[in-house]
């Protein structure tokens, strides 16, 4: 019997143990604002530590999609071609054709990864201009709250930035030639009729999407893995949560 209670004893502790090293970095923020540990670090602190471990996730995000390959070779966020030239891609690789369609979509990817790096700046202006309220939503939140943030702050300027350099790459790393290749071939076809795309328009939000979804993915990692824990104010803020 007392041997039992040993063994219960020790897997409580175990449990117990497991539960404050599997507490996620916001949670840990939470607990401190409706805290009385909260007398022993201000709400100033709190909301900064916040903003850092964002920031974290937000220059991982930017960082990844940046690198060759960061869309391309990410099946959550490659640019395909839409579904509206579904028919066009499916009619030419029939036909023999599957460079002109594979091309395409490597330089669509290629001039996302290219504008990919301008993000950084604009995620830092949106983390700065935070509010102690926004704070306290993002950790009151759903698990992608932060990311909602940045959707809400940040997109028109990311569009704006984005835009005009994939306007750019597309025709510096060969995804209008691709395109217009792709069309002609297609539209050489007997009673075969393309349409058009916007392909700056379409590259860009497509680029953004991906962006956010990885920007998701970074935070929902903060939100409850304590390996998030990276810069010294973050390890000092998260001992006060859980001691």
């Amino acid at each position: 019997m007392r041997k039992a209670i040993i063994i219960m004893a020790i897997i409580f502790v175990q449990i117990s143990s497991m539960h404050v090293c599997q507490a996620g970095l916001f949670d840990g923020l939470k607990k401190l604002f409706s805290s009385s540990k909260q007398e022993s670090i201000n709400e100033s602190t709190i909301v900064t530590a916040l903003k850092e471990a964002i920031s974290v996730g937000t220059d991982n995000a930017v960082k990844s999609v940046s690198e060759l390959d960061g869309y391309l070779a990410n099946q959550a966020i490659k640019i395909l071609i839409p579904e509206k030239f579904k028919m066009v891609t499916d009619g030419l690789r029939k036909i023999g054709y599957n460079k002109p369609v594979d091309d395409f979509i490597v330089s669509m990817n290629r001039a996302a990864e290219k504008a990919a790096p301008q993000a950084k700046s604009i995620f830092i202006d949106a983390i700065k201009e935070m509010t102690f309220d926004d704070a306290k939503k993002i950790l009151n939140g759903n698990k992608t709250a932060a990311t909602e943030y940045f959707k809400t702050k940040a997109s028109e300027k990311l569009y704006d930035a984005f835009n005009p350099i994939i306007s750019s790459s597309v025709n510096e790393v060969g995804a209008t030639r691709y395109y217009k290749d792709m069309l002609s071939k297609f539209s050489s076809l007997p009673f075969v009729k393309a349409g058009t795309l916007n392909l700056d328009d379409y590259v860009t939000n497509k680029a953004l999407e991906g962006l956010f979804y990885m920007i998701g993915e970074e935070e929902k990692k903060i939100r409850t893995d304590p390996k998030a824990r990276v810069t010294e104010l973050l390890e000092k803020v998260f001992k006060k949560a859980v001691n």
